[in-house]
């Protein structure tokens, strides 16, 4: 049976609750059930990784952070350490939206801000190198996905160990995987319609969408199809059983 870790990063009040509704989307999005899943909220320095010899893959969600904000606070600087041992590590790990961020500008590259999306539909396609990587080369072409981001990824170095997967008419980084075994999306693969707005509702005032806007972005999302973008994490997973049956 396959064992994952689900990491939150998560700050203030309303932590625990939105910490609980990704823990639901990303295990609805999977099928993990809760006899395979750890779930960890990193809601203070005080919290670390546990021992990552016990898992057998790592999925991290989002996060109201931004690697282009002028300062780091200390909390923000703890992630940052826990992200990197994480993609240190021996395991495979997936990270969402701010881990994308985090990971273009670990590796070297540009993030900012030409690039954002508002909350709601974007559309994910793959590159010529999406064909030889072991989670995307099932998936389509092109697929549908749910997003919301006030910052993305510019620009990435060239260098052997990182590869673009996906791009999109929107934005031009949505998939890419660092070394063997480190995936970062832009977009929410764990999301679908109640995710979305589960989301919303939480961050409301914080740039992702104009409220005049909500109810017409609400409205459209049960016609958004997630399969795919969904089964992208359905595929890591299975990855990550077949990784640790045959290690």
């Amino acid at each position: 049976m396959v064992n994952l870790l689900l990491v939150s990063l998560r700050y203030g009040e309303t932590a625990p609750a939105v910490a609980a509704a990704e823990y639901r989307d990303i295990c609805e999005s999977t099928g993990l059930s809760q006899e395979q899943t750890s779930h960890l909220v990193i809601d203070s320095t005080n919290v670390e990784l546990p021992d990552l010899a016990n898992f057998d893959g790592v999925i991290v969600g989002g996060s109201s952070l931004n690697i282009t904000n002028e300062t780091w606070d200390e909390w923000q600087l703890h992630i940052h350490r826990q992200l990197e041992i994480l993609t240190e590590a021996d395991i495979p790990v997936f990270l969402i939206c701010f881990g994308a961020s985090w990971l273009a500008h670990h590796v070297g590259g540009t993030v900012g801000h030409s690039h954002a999306e508002t909350s709601g539909k974007t559309v994910v396609q793959l590159t010529h190198d999406a064909a030889k990587d072991v989670l995307a080369r099932h998936l389509p072409q092109s697929f549908m996905s749910l997003t919301g981001h006030t910052e993305a990824v510019e620009n990435l170095p060239a260098a052997d160990n990182i590869t673009i997967l996906a791009d999109g008419p929107t934005c031009p980084v949505q998939l890419i995987r660092v070394g063997d075994s480190t995936w970062a999306s832009q977009f929410h693969a764990e999301m679908d319609a109640v995710a979305m707005k589960n989301r919303m509702d939480f961050f409301y005032d914080y740039g992702y969408f104009s409220p005049e806007d909500y109810l017409d972005i609400v409205n459209s999302l049960p016609s958004i199809d997630t399969k795919w973008s969904n089964e992208l994490l359905a595929i890591f997973v299975r990855y990550c059983a077949t990784r640790a049956a045959t290690s």
